[in-house]
C-alpha cells in the first residue's frame, strides 16, 4: 500500500493493550475523535476475526520485535475496512507506552481527490524525487502519468513539442498554439483500452485551433474546464475528427497544466476526472501547476542532456572514418570503444588510406583527454593528417607537420597527442614507420614470432623539441601489424607491461590462422567490463604483397627512343592482362609522362605498371622537383602534356622518391569505376 494512497494513524499502546495516545488522523482512519480513542482497548478498534492476529502483534511488543499484519478495522459509522497494522516496540519505563501501532488504511474511491494534503504529498514529495533520477524522456513521461493517476486524476497524458525530441532542435512557438506535439505517455485508472486507441502513445499531432489544448499552448497558462458536457465533448471530437473522443471526454472535468521551463512552453499535462469524482477547482490547479513546474524542469534537463550527448556523439562519429581503404592484397579490421557509459567521446582515432602505387597509410592516434574538447582537437589533427597523407609525405615528415599544428593549437589551450604512422608498400613488402610519443606497433611475423617494432622514440605532438624519425622494415607476406592506443593495454588495475604482454598473447603464432574479425573481438576481451577504461582504438592489418604478375617495370635510358619503347611495353603488358581497351589511353598517358621526364631529367628512367583496383602508371626520374600543371597559351609549343594527363586520367599526382620523384596517373579498370571512387580519397587534392 503506497504511502500516498493511504491514511496512517499512530497509536501509543500500554502493556495491556490500552491506548495511551492517539494521532490527529483518527477521524480519517477510524471515524472517531482522538479523545474518544484514548483510554480504550486496542481490541475495541478491530473486528472479531482480527482479535487473534492483534494479540500476536501486542505480544511481539514484549519481545521487542516488529511485526505487521492485515486486520479489519471497525470505523465509527460501523463500516469495516482492511488495514495494514504494524507493531513497533519501544523502550518503556514504568507505566509508559511499550510500543506503537501504526494503522494504515487505503483511501476509498469516493474519498479520492478530496484531501489536498494527500494529493500534494503524492505529487510533490513521494514521486518527484524518484522521477528526477531518469534522463530518458519516454520513461520520465510514463512515470509522471503513473503519479498523476490515481493520486490526482482518473486519466492523464503528457505531450511535448516534437521539436524538442530532435537532438538539434529548439522548442518552437506558435501564436495560435497549433504546435506539432508528440504524446509521450497516457494512463487511466479504469484500464479502458479506448484511451490508448483514441490517444495513442508516440503519436505526432497538431490539435485543432480553438480547443483547450491550443489555448494552453498559446497562453502558457493552465486551462481549467470544470465540466465538459456532452455537446462540448462532441465539438472537440468533431474538430479532431475522432468520434471515440466524445465518449471519453463526456461529463469529465479537465485541467491542462503547461510544462514551462526557462520561459519556454515545452508541452502540457492533460488531466481528467470522471463524473463520479470531485471536479477540478482552482486549488487543484495550483497543486497541479507545482507538479507541472517541477516536471518541466526534469523534462528540460533530460532534453538538454540528450542534445549534448547526441551532439558529442555525432561530432565524434563524424570524425571517425566511415570506410577504410587499402590495396586488394591487404586485409583490414578495426575497433573503437569509447571510454565508458558516462564518457562516450574521446580523442582516439584510426585511419587506413589506400595510396597510389600499391601503398597504404595505417594510422592510430590519441589526443589527451575526453569529451568534446578532445574530440574537436582530434578532428583537426585527423583532417590535417589526411591532407598530409594525400600529399604523400614520408611518415616522419607528416608527423613533423602535425607537430607544428599541435603547437599552434597549444598556444590557445594546452593540448598534446600521440600518433603512430606507418606506410606499407604492397609491391616490395617494405613498411615505413614513425611514432610521436605513441606505443610501438606490434608485428606478428609469418613465422609465428612477434615483436614490438623498434621505432625511434620521439616526444608527443605539441610537446618537446625532439626530431621524429622514420624507420623502414621489411615484412613477410601474411604478417599481421597491430596499431593501438594506450587504453587497450593500460588501466587502473593493470600495469602497462602486463597489458602489452596480454596483447602479445592474443597475437601468438596461432593468430596467423585466425580470421581478423575474431582477433579484433579477442583484442577487446574484458574491456567492456572496465567502466573506468580509457578510449580504445585498434587497427589490425594482415599484410601481403601484390601478386608478382600484377606488377611490371622497365628501365630506359634518357633518350627520345624511350618514348616509343615505353609505349610498346605498355601495349604488350596490357594485352597480357586482358586490358586491351585501356591500351590506347594508357600509351598516350605514359608517352606524356616519359616525355616530360626526358625534358627535365638526366640518367635512367623507370616505368612501372600496377594492376590492382585500378591501373596505375608510374614514371620515376632523378630530379626531385615536382611537376606543376599550368595553362599553356595558344602560341606555346609546350606545357600541354600534364593537361592531357589531367583530362584523360582518373587522377594523377607526384611524390618524392629518394633523390628523385615519381609522377603517376591512374585509370579505371572496366567495371571498377564506382568501387574505385571509394578506394582512394585523395582525389580532391590530385584533381587540380
Amino acid at each position: 500500500m503506497a504511502d500516498s494512497s493511504a491514511r496512517t494513524l499512530v497509536l501509543d499502546v500500554g502493556r495491556y493493550g490500552e491506548i495511551l495516545q492517539c494521532g490527529q488522523n483518527a477521524p480519517g482512519v477510524l471515524g472517531h475523535a482522538p479523545e474518544d480513542v484514548v483510554g480504550t482497548k486496542a481490541s475495541c478498534l478491530f473486528a472479531e476475526d482480527s482479535q487473534e492476529a492483534l494479540t500476536s502483534l501486542l505480544d511481539a511488543l514484549g519481545t521487542r520485535q516488529d511485526r505487521t499484519a492485515v486486520l479489519t478495522v471497525l470505523a465509527g459509522d460501523g463500516r469495516a475496512r482492511d488495514a495494514v497494522v504494524t507493531a513497533v516496540p519501544m523502550h518503556a519505563a514504568g507505566s509508559g507506552p511499550v510500543g506503537l501501532l501504526m494503522i494504515r488504511v487505503a483511501v476509498t474511491d469516493l474519498e479520492r481527490f478530496t484531501d489536498p494534503a494527500l494529493m500534494r504529498r503524492a505529487l510533490l514529495d513521494d514521486a518527484l524525487i524518484r522521477i528526477g533520477v531518469t534522463l530518458d524522456l519516454d520513461q520520465m513521461a510514463k512515470e509522471l502519468v503513473d503519479v498523476a493517476v490515481p493520486h490526482f486524476c482518473n486519466a492523464a497524458g503528457v505531450l511535448v513539442q516534437e521539436s524538442i525530441m530532435g537532438a538539434d532542435e529548439a522548442p518552437s512557438f506558435s501564436e495560435d498554439g497549433t504546435a506539432v506535439l508528440r504524446r509521450l505517455a497516457v494512463a487511466s485508472d479504469d484500464r479502458n483500452p479506448g484511451w490508448n486507441s483514441a490517444f495513442p502513445t508516440g503519436e505526432v499531432l497538431t490539435y485543432p485551433p480553438g480547443t483547450p489544448y491550443t489555448r494552453c499552448m498559446a497562453s502558457g497558462e493552465p486551462v481549467l474546464e470544470p465540466h465538459l458536457d456532452t455537446s462540448a465533448a462532441r465539438r472537440i471530437a468533431k474538430a479532431w475528427r475522432r468520434s471515440p473522443v466524445a465518449g471519453l471526454l463526456d461529463n469529465v472535468s479537465m485541467a491542462l497544466l503547461p510544462l514551462i521551463a526557462r520561459g519556454t512552453t515545452l508541452g502540457f499535462i492533460v488531466c481528467t476526472r470522471d463524473a463520479g469524482h470531485r471536479p477540478f477547482d482552482a486549488y487543484d490547479v495550483e497543486i497541479g501547476m507545482e507538479f507541472a513546474a517541477r516536471a518541466a524542469l526534469f523534462i528540460d534537463n533530460a532534453r538538454r542532456y540528450s542534445q549534448e550527448r547526441a551532439t558529442a556523439l555525432t561530432l565524434q562519429r563524424s570524425m571517425l572514418p566511415t570506410g577504410l581503404t587499402a590495396p586488394s592484397s591487404i586485409e583490414i579490421r578495426h575497433r573503437y570503444l569509447p571510454g565508458n557509459q558516462l564518457i562516450e567521446v574521446g580523442g582516439d582515432w584510426y585511419e587506413s588510406i589506400a595510396l597510389p602505387g600499391g601503398r597504404v597509410a595505417l594510422i592510430v592516434g590519441d589526443v589527451a583527454g575526453h569529451g568534446v574538447r578532445a574530440a574537436v582537437t582530434m578532428g583537426r589533427l585527423r583532417t590535417a593528417l589526411r591532407t598530409i597523407v594525400n600529399l604523400e609525405l614520408p611518415p616522419a615528415a607528416g608527423l613533423q607537420q602535425l607537430d607544428a599544428l599541435m603547437r599552434e593549437l597549444g598556444d590557445r589551450e594546452p593540448a598534446f597527442a600521440t600518433c603512430a604512422y606507418a606506410v606499407y608498400d604492397a609491391t616490395d613488402g617494405t613498411c615505413e614507420v614513425a611514432s610521436a610519443g605513441h606505443l610501438p606497433p606490434l608485428l606478428l611475423r609469418s613465422d609465428g614470432t612477434s615483436e614490438f617494432l623498434d621505432v625511434p622514440p620521439a616526444p608527443p605532438l605539441g610537446v618537446g623539441e625532439g626530431m621524429i624519425e622514420t624507420r623502414t622494415f621489411t615484412i613477410d607476406d601474411g604478417s599481421i601489424l597491430v596499431l593501438y592506443t594506450d587504453g587497450l593495454v593500460e588501466n587502473r588495475g593493470q600495469d602497462i607491461d602486463d597489458g602489452l604482454l596480454r596483447l602479445r598473447g592474443v597475437f601468438g603464432s596461432e593468430a596467423l590462422e585466425r580470421p581478423l574479425e575474431e582477433l579484433a573481438k579477442a583484442t577487446l576481451d574484458g574491456a567492456y567490463d572496465d567502466h573506468d577504461r580509457d578510449d580504445i582504438a585498434v587497427l589490425i592489418a594482415r599484410l601481403r604483397r601484390l601478386p608478382a604478375d600484377h606488377v611490371a617495370s622497365w628501365t630506359f635510358a634518357a633518350r627520345p627512343a624511350a618514348v616509343r619503347e615505353a609505349r610498346g611495353r605498355v601495349r604488350d603488358t596490357l594485352g597480357g592482362w586482358g586490358l586491351e581497351e585501356l591500351s590506347f589511353t594508357a600509351e598516350l598517358l605514359v608517352s606524356e609522362l616519359v616525355t616530360n621526364a626526358l625534358r627535365y631529367a638526366t640518367g635512367e628512367l623507370e616505368l612501372r605498371l600496377l594492376r590492382d583496383r585500378a591501373l596505375v602508371c608510374e614514371v620515376r626520374d632523378g630530379v626531385d622537383v615536382l611537376p606543376r600543371a599550368r595553362q599553356a597559351a595558344e602560341d606555346d609549343e609546350s606545357g600541354r602534356g600534364l593537361q592531357v594527363v589531367h583530362r584523360l586520367a582518373k587522377r594523377w599526382g607526384a611524390r618524392p622518391a629518394g633523390r628523385g620523384k615519381v609522377v603517376w596517373c591512374e585509370l579505371e579498370l572496366p567495371g571498377e569505376g564506382e568501387h574505385l571512387l571509394d578506394m582512394w580519397q585523395g582525389e580532391a587534392h590530385h584533381r587540380g
